[in-house]
This record gives structure tokens, C-alpha cells and sequence, in this order.
């Protein structure tokens, strides 16, 4: 019989032979790993359970809340909260960050995350899932403070992300390659199904919202023109594939080669996604995983937050592609 590699027991392998091998590291990705089972089991039971549906609220970012949005996002809170070495907790759907009980002051590591992307899906049963990302704190034993998560995504130490699709799958990266494990419903635990996630060279997907075309700029229509007209061996697979729930683009991508494009447009110059909490993340395990992220001009975690909420437009996916899309708005605009 294959011996079976838990979550748990790939973190400890992993701490071995990285900076963070502490005690402390290993239990803060126990517990998140532990919330997104909890939220895993509430997504698989929304419907009986009651809890599908809008609260009515809109939160910090305008859009409206689920019922899901607030079970996720205090579900991660609470098992965060009594962590000693976690200093605060910044989620989408709050204003401010949350300073934890128990270590506020002597806490190492701030934690942001979305507790639950692409709720907006719930009641069409699309896939959906839980994105986050790990920091340092620059100096311990003061009260935390909103300046402490406005870092550039280079300094995370940890980002993942869970996805509750068909199985559950948990991904994440500490800067040692991307691993990815599937929940095992019969014994409630995380197992390496994925080692070693890299992004095939192939861009078979082509993730955009094309409703929006009227509105983007033109160096956006000059890269997506260059696809479809497949006069290069690279796009001569390539077919449109778009979800709406970034994570679940996101990590189809990851599985099988390609490009996400939220773009800045008219609508949304300044780009929609949000740094902390999408692009962040994601643009780190991108890049462990042999892809590139950028805003169009830029490397995603090159770029410094200037608020809690700060957004970013977000093409994320294989490094040509990228790179492309960077020459492309260089010369259209």
C-alpha cells in the first residue's frame, strides 16, 4: 500500500529545510488548514443547512454579502484568534484588520485572506474556495497596525489557497514550489495528490471576461486578438475558458496551462481585484509554480498596497503569455 503524505506531515517535511522550520509556523497552517475543512463541510451543506442566500449587507468593497461570505470569513477569525504567534487578521469582507487575543503585541506573523471567493457562484453550485497569504511582521511587541500588511507581495512567507470543487483541494507554496493535497472525506485529512505543481508550457485557457471587451483598453484587445487569431504554434490549442470565480479559473489554469486576465478597463482603471487578498497570493504561487503576474506594467509583488483594500489589475498565468501582455499594452496603450 503507498504510504500516504498528509498536509500535516508536509509541513513538517517542508520546515525542515526552510527559515520558518519553527513550531509556530507549522500549527498557524494547521489551523488554516483546519478552517478551510470546516468551510469545506459548509459549501458541501449550504443548501440543507439554510445558508444560501444574500444577509442583505454590502461589505467593504460595495458587493453584496452571502450568508457563506460571514461563516467563512468568522470561521477563520476564530481559529486564527487565539493563536500566540499571529499578530492580526485582514479579510475582504472587513474595514480594518482584526488584532488577535492572543498575541496582538508579541504575534510573528499577520495573516490576510478571502474567506470565501467567488461567492457569488454559491447558488449555481460553481466551484468556489478560500484564498490567503502569510507575512512577517517587521518588528514584534507593539500593537499591530495597518502599515504592518502594506508590504510588497515578494515578502510573504506562505500563500495558498482552498478550492471546493468536485473534491476539495488545498495548495499552497512557502517558497519551496507549489504542493497540492485533496481532502480525503473518510479520514478528514489532507493528502498529496498533486506534488511539485508546475504550469505546463502550453496556454491552452484564455480566461477573460469578453462581455467587457466594449471597455477595454486597447493594448487588452490587441493581446486577445493576438490569441484567437493563432498564427503561433503556442496558441494553436487555445480555447476560451472563463468561470467567474477567480480561484477556480485560477487554479483550472494552473492544472492545465493558460492565462487569467482581469485587465484594467473604462470601467475600472485603477483594475478590480485586491492586492492583499487575490493577487497577492496567487501571484506568489504563480511564480513558484514557473508562471509570472503582472498589472500590465508591472510585477504583482513588486507593487506596495497603499491600503488595506488597494486594487490591482491582474493578467496572472504562463510567462510568455505575461510578457506578452506587457508588450502589448506597451504598444498600444
Amino acid at each position: 500500500m503507498a504510504e500516504m503524505l498528509t498536509l500535516s506531515r508536509h509541513i513538517l517535511q517542508r520546515a525542515r529545510q526552510h527559515q520558518e522550520a519553527t513550531g509556530d509556523f507549522n500549527l498557524l497552517m494547521s489551523h488554516i488548514a483546519t478552517a478551510t475543512k470546516v468551510v469545506s463541510r459548509m459549501v458541501a451543506k449550504a443548501g440543507l443547512l439554510n445558508v444560501l442566500g444574500k444577509t442583505g449587507d454590502t461589505n467593504v468593497q460595495g458587493e453584496q454579502v452571502t450568508k457563506l461570505d460571514i461563516i467563512a470569513n468568522e470561521m477563520l477569525q476564530a481559529m486564527l484568534d487565539d493563536l500566540p504567534m499571529v499578530s492580526a487578521t485582514a479579510s475582504e469582507e472587513d474595514e480594518s484588520f482584526v488584532p488577535t487575543s492572543a498575541g496582538a503585541t508579541s504575534g510573528r506573523y499577520l495573516i490576510a485572506f478571502d474567506p470565501l471567493d467567488g461567492s457569488s457562484n454559491i447558488e449555481a453550485n460553481v466551484s468556489i474556495g478560500t484564498i490567503f497569504s502569510v507575512r512577517r511582521r517587521a518588528e514584534v511587541g507593539k500593537t499591530p497596525t495597518e502599515a504592518d500588511f502594506l508590504g510588497p507581495g515578494s515578502e510573504l512567507v506562505a500563500a495558498g489557497y482552498a478550492v471546493y470543487g468536485s473534491s476539495t483541494m488545498f495548495v499552497y507554496t512557502t517558497g519551496q514550489g507549489v504542493d497540492g493535497f485533496t481532502l480525503d472525506p473518510g479520514v478528514g485529512e489532507f493528502v498529496l495528490s498533486h506534488p511539485e505543481m508546475t504550469l505546463p508550457d502550453t496556454c491552452t485557457c484564455l480566461s477573460i471576461n469578453s462581455v467587457n471587451r466594449h471597455r477595454w483598453m486597447p493594448g487588452t484587445t490587441a493581446y486577445v486578438d493576438r490569441v484567437i487569431a493563432r498564427d503561433e504554434p503556442r496558441y494553436a490549442k487555445t480555447t476560451g475558458r472563463y468561470i467567474g470565480s477567480l480561484v477556480a479559473d485560477f487554479h483550472r489554469n494552473l492544472i492545465y496551462g493558460g492565462v487569467f486576465l482581469y485587465p484594467a478597463d473604462s470601467k475600472t482603471p485603477g483594475g478590480k481585484l485586491r492586492l492583499l487578498f487575490e493577487a497577492q497570493p496567487l501571484a506568489m504561487i504563480i511564480e513558484q509554480a514557473g508562471g509570472a503576474a503582472s498589472d500590465g506594467q508591472q510585477r504583482i509583488l513588486d507593487i506596495v498596497p497603499d491600503g488595506l483594500h488597494a486594487r490591482a489589475p491582474l493578467i496572472i498565468g504562463n510567462t510568455p503569455d505575461v510578457a506578452l501582455y506587457e508588450q502589448m499594452v506597451a504598444t498600444h496603450g
